[in-house]
C-alpha cells in the first residue's frame, strides 16, 4: 500500500471525493493509461485506506462523468477516444429527422498563432499566449454543414502539425489522448445564431450573412483543465443541434 495515499481525515467534504480527487490525479499523471484496467477494487480500497463501498461510490461518479468504463465481467477501464465515443458524447448536430451521421473531416489551415482575447479567456491564458490554430470543413452526407475554428494551447500540444492533424486515423480527441497525453472528459458549449461571415458562407455555398447557429465549445481534460476552445458554424438547413442530458 502507498501510504501517501492513504486518507487519514476527510477535506472539508464526503471522503468519496477525496478518492475521486486521488484518482484522477493518478490518471493525469498516466499511472493508469487510456485502455487499461484500473488496479482491482480490493486493492484500491487498501491503498486509500477506506471501505469498498466508499471507493466504489468514487468509481461510480468516474464512470458517470466517462472517465471511466465499466465491462461486465471484465473490470473497469481507463476510457479511451474511439468513433462512437465521439458520436455519442461530443457531436451533437442530428438532421433534422434525428438521424446523426459521422462526418467527413478537412483540414482547411494550420498555424501558430497568437490567443485572442476570447481564445486566452476561454483557455486561461495569458494574453497573447501562443496557440496552434486550425480550421476543419465537416460535410455530413457529402454536403457542407459545418466549419470549425479551433485552437489549443502550443504549451501542451508540442509537435503538433497539420501532417498530424490530416493523416490521423481516428477522432481528433483519439490524437489528443494518444498523442499527447490529454484526455478530454467533459465540454461546455453556448449556442447562438449569427449571420455567416464572408468566408464561412463561401465554404458553406450559402450567401454571406445567411442564418447560421455559432456553437462555441471548451473541452477540459482531467483535472479540468480547458485543453481546445472551438467555435463551430453549422448551417440549419437540414440539421439542428441536439445534447443528450447529462452530457
Amino acid at each position: 500500500m502507498d501510504r501517501h495515499d492513504a486518507i487519514t481525515a476527510p477535506s472539508g467534504g464526503p471522503i468519496y471525493k477525496e478518492v475521486k480527487r486521488k484518482m484522477l490525479a493518478a490518471l493525469a499523471a498516466s499511472e493508469w493509461k487510456p485502455g487499461e484496467a484500473i488496479p482491482a477494487e480490493p486493492r484500491l480500497a487498501e491503498r486509500f485506506g477506506i471501505a469498498i463501498g466508499t471507493l466504489r461510490k468514487a468509481i461510480d461518479e468516474l464512470v458517470a462523468e466517462n472517465v471511466l468504463l465499466r465491462q461486465q465481467g471484465r473490470g473497469t477501464f481507463v476510457a479511451t477516444h474511439t468513433r462512437d465515443r465521439m458520436l455519442f458524447l461530443f457531436f451533437n448536430i442530428i438532421r433534422h429527422d434525428g438521424v446523426k451521421e459521422y462526418p467527413q473531416v478537412e483540414l482547411l489551415g494550420f498555424r501558430k498563432a497568437r490567443a485572442d482575447d476570447e481564445t486566452a479567456e476561454r483557455l486561461q491564458l495569458a494574453s497573447r499566449a501562443p496557440v496552434f490554430a486550425y480550421r476543419n470543413a465537416l460535410r455530413l452526407g457529402g454536403e457542407p454543414v459545418i466549419v470549425d475554428d479551433i485552437a489549443v494551447p502550443a504549451e501542451l500540444f508540442a509537435g503538433l502539425t497539420a501532417e498530424r492533424l490530416r493523416e490521423r486515423t481516428n477522432t481528433i480527441y483519439h490524437l489528443y489522448q494518444h498523442g499527447f497525453g490529454l484526455s478530454v472528459v467533459r465540454t461546455v458549449e453556448t449556442v447562438r445564431a449569427v449571420g455567416a461571415p464572408a468566408d464561412v458562407a463561401l465554404l458553406l455555398g450559402v450567401p454571406d450573412g445567411s442564418p447560421l447557429l455559432l456553437i462555441r465549445r471548451v473541452a477540459f481534460t482531467l483535472g479540468d483543465r480547458p485543453v481546445e476552445f472551438r467555435r463551430s458554424y453549422v448551417n440549419t438547413a437540414r440539421h439542428e443541434y441536439q445534447r443528450e442530458p447529462g452530457y
